[in-house]
């Protein structure tokens, strides 16, 4: 977005009602009483809403899958959900680099939308294809490879479609509120909080449905609905074309260099110029931030000093995203293990009735659902009369403060899994893997409560923080690098798990994630998480506290 740095010209504009470095779906300059705000990011919340439907509706219940009609061992299994669920996660560094370099983010939605849809269409087919098949020297039942390829190939165009779709549309949902409008930059931040909420609402709703279809009636249903959700995601998006803003920082390139050229040109001067003290540049840098990653003052022989602080700024987020990786290792746990640990135990409501122990995540989303308006409603106005802050709290003191949450939720998870590992050896059932634990399942509701609260803070903090910090043009990158927390948060889970699992079953002995979770140690697994939290929390304060806030421009 380029901002003209004449401050009367941007009040006039202001007055005269025309956004400013935005224009309408025809080209036009925007204007504001017709274009973007809560009008726009109406249709975008509610696309997002439809695709979290879909996205979860396989999501949280795969490892089920995988160990059901795919007939995979647990570690596998969880393996497996790890790398996929990184890979969706990751695949928006690609997606956000693409838009804002190339594409924009509106093609770019539309693309990946198609990938999407087309994914799902795919999946639904695999799950009809007949599940086993006869090994012809052996005579054994096995599961289909035909089935097994189908349904890969389908899982990772959904995962390519995912990555593209979910980081851009957030990005363009932002883009509807102006920063230089004081009322739409306060009602930015605001809908950050709303639109987790929805997305929340919308996980909460598959997580009722699509799991219980899945498991009681059939499979294919149980990914065909997922597959009409995503369909009404990308009608409902295109209905508010005409009321939408494109950003000309994002969306028109013309007479621009490309925000990644200048950046990557800014390492490259330094590195060219290495053997130059900075001193001899740094007096022409003027700001704060200035005084950090002083060897990029080099650049300056060949670089302008806004070009320089562009490369700085996104430097600097670099140690504040490797200490949330921690998190995203957390945040991979509920889908995989926090699902078999429920799987083993009392889900019965009647004697008819069994819960699925995915619903369970339902929790997650309930207490973001009850927690998202007490935060907006009752901590912001709290906090922001004694921080005099807009939002209360900083974004990193937010982030902070969901890592901390984090530590308990493990500890607690860690210590029902020692309750469970007790009374199935209390009644005789280490040596029975598929007998049911009695021990009511509803245990494991306060790890879910306090994982759900945890990400009120986090999640939506990292998506705020790393959106408004990152230069204009880069907005759909900076998304992708809060998404890349989940991503490669679950690429190291299932590294760590294929790692834990080699280790821990040598000599003889019951590996941790044993396919029998009555002889294996989920409690270790989660108290070295709940470890590895405590580190980096500690880290993320010492990082968070020499940080200096961008402006935006």
């Amino acid at each position: 977005m380029s901002i003209s740095g004449d401050g009367d010209e941007a009040e006039a504009t202001l007055i005269n009602g025309i956004v400013e470095s935005s224009v309408d779906f025809r080209g036009k300059p925007s204007v504001r009483s017709s274009s973007g705000g809560w009008r726009s990011s109406g249709f975008i919340i509610g696309a997002e809403v439809a695709e979290k439907f879909a996205y979860l509706g396989i999501a949280s219940n795969l490892i089920t899958y995988f160990t059901g009609p795919l007939a995979m061992s647990t570690a596998s299994a969880a393996s497996n959900v790890n790398l996929w669920l990184g890979t969706a996660a990751f695949l928006p560094l690609i997606w956000g680099s693409i838009a804002d370099s190339f594409l924009g983010r509106f093609r770019t939605i539309l693309l990946t939308s198609y990938l999407y849809i087309l994914g799902l269409g795919l999946l639904t087919f695999s799950a009809t294809m007949p599940s086993l098949c006869k090994d012809q020297e052996t005579n054994v039942s096995c599961v289909s490879q035909l089935k097994v390829t189908m349904f890969f190939c389908a899982l990772y165009l959904i995962a390519i479609g995912e990555g593209g779709f979910k980081v851009c549309i957030r990005a363009f949902g932002a883009d509807q509120f102006d920063e230089q409008d004081p009322e739409e930059s306060k009602a930015k931040s605001v809908y950050f909080n709303w639109s987790y909420f929805a997305r929340s609402a919308g996980i909460l709703a598959t997580r009722l449905i699509s799991n219980y279809v899945q498991e009681n009636l059939s499979w294919a249903l149980g990914f065909g609905i997922p597959c009409f959700s995503m369909m009404l995601a990308l009608f409902l998006f295109l209905l508010g074309t005409n009321t939408y803003r494109f950003s000309t920082g994002g969306e028109a390139r013309e007479h621009k260099t490309n925000p990644f050229v200048r950046i990557g040109r800014v390492f490259v001067a330094a590195a060219k110029n290495r053997r130059q003290t900075s001193q001899e540049s740094f007096f022409l840098l003027p700001t704060e931030s200035s005084k950090k990653f002083r060897f990029l003052d080099r650049a300056m022989v060949s670089c302008n000093p806004a070009e320089v602080e562009e490369a700085k700024a996104v430097l600097s987020l670099v140690p504040i995203w490797m200490c949330c990786l921690v998190f995203g290792l957390v945040y991979a746990q509920s889908p995989t293990f926090f699902t078999k640990q429920g799987s083993t135990m009392d889900r019965s409501i009647s004697s008819t009735l069994l819960v699925p122990a995915a619903t369970l995540q339902c929790f997650i989303n309930l207490s973001i659902l009850v927690f998202i308006p007490i935060y907006d409603r009752l901590f912001v106005p709290v906090a922001r009369s004694v921080t005099h802050r807009p939002a209360g709290i900083t974004t990193l003191q937010r982030i902070s403060t969901g890592i901390f949450l984090s530590i308990p939720s493990l500890a607690i998870a860690a210590l029902v899994e020692m309750k469970r590992l007790k009374t199935a050896r209390d009644h005789g059932l280490v040596d029975s893997p598929k007998a049911t634990v009695p021990m009511s399942v509803c245990w494991l509701i306060p790890q879910y409560v306090l994982y759900g609260v945890s990400d009120v803070f986090t999640m939506v903090g990292l998506q705020e923080f790393f959106y408004g910090q990152v230069p204009v043009e880069l907005r759909s990158l900076g998304l992708s690098m809060y998404l890349s927390v989940v991503g490669i948060g679950n690429f190291l889970s299932s590294f760590m798990v294929s790692v834990i699992a080699k280790a821990t079953s040598q000599s003889g002995q019951v590996s941790w994630f044993a396919n029998n979770l009555n002889q294996a140690h989920l409690d270790y697994f989660y108290f070295l998480l709940a470890c590895l939290s405590s580190i980096a929390f500690v880290s993320f304060v010492y990082f968070a506290k020499s940080y200096v806030y961008n402006s935006p421009k």
